[in-house]
């Protein structure tokens, strides 16, 4: 095996497999969607460190490697599919999956513009995770989430570069989900989002907000159910 020639951040790297990630970028400019709580301001990054073993998502931070994170789609539906069609069966009303009204209440869709290119892994392709030593199970098994997390920090001690990593949505096939490493890019000028207010739905419990969630929803065979008196 060739000699290493990234820079180690703390407890990673952890394996012997010299990784070869592949690298897309994120164009200045580009406009990215994520659902959040509505108390949390649009653009900022989780501080939550998941558990190295058991509870969390798929690529965060963990005591080992406590960075900061941000989940983010590449169009409004992505987002809310991702975060609201989680095990959500076929069978409401006309045969739609019916997302309950709690599921959105207290909860936004913000609009964020990148202000500058963004370097990402890229997940999309079997060749792809193979640069990585993986293979699609890091990405569809919920069940692997923890290796996720560790293999995500594998690639970040490998790829200095890498400011996030980038892969294909479960939810909406074809569409693009990623994630953003804080620590890789709060060093961008005026910060790595701009929010853009208008393209953003503040409230999806509202009465405004349920009508453009849903009607943004509708392809996908789903809606958030409106409340009795609604």
């Amino acid at each position: 095996m060739s000699e290493r020639t990234f820079d180690p951040i703390g407890f990673f790297p952890r394996t012997a497999k010299l990784l070869r990630p592949h690298f897309g970028t994120i164009a200045a400019g580009t406009e990215l969607w994520r659902v959040h709580q509505s108390k949390y301001a649009p653009d900022q990054f989780n501080d939550r460190l998941s558990d190295i073993h058991f509870d969390g998502g798929r690529f965060e931070g963990t005591v080992l490697d406590p960075y900061h994170y941000l989940y983010l789609a590449g169009s409004p539906v992505t987002a809310m599919a991702e975060s609201l069609l989680r095990s959500v069966p076929y069978g409401g009303r006309g045969d739609r999956r019916e997302i309950p009204y709690t599921a959105a209440h207290g909860r936004s869709l913000s609009c964020l513009r990148v202000r500058h290119d963004l370097n990402l892994v890229t997940l999309r392709t079997g060749a792809d995770l193979a640069a990585v030593r993986q293979e699609a199970t890091m990405l569809e098994d919920e069940r692997n989430y923890a290796v996720s997390r560790r293999w995500s920090s594998e690639i970040r001690a490998q790829a200095p570069d890498a400011q996030g990593l980038l892969w294909d949505s479960r939810r909406n096939r074809g569409e693009d989900v990623m994630v953003l490493y804080r620590d890789r890019v709060e060093h961008c000028a005026g910060g790595p989002l701009e929010v853009v207010a208008e393209q953003s739905i503040a409230d999806l419990g509202s009465w405004e907000g349920l009508k453009r969630a849903n009607e943004l929803l509708e392809p996908l065979w789903a809606e958030i159910s409106v409340p009795v008196g609604r």
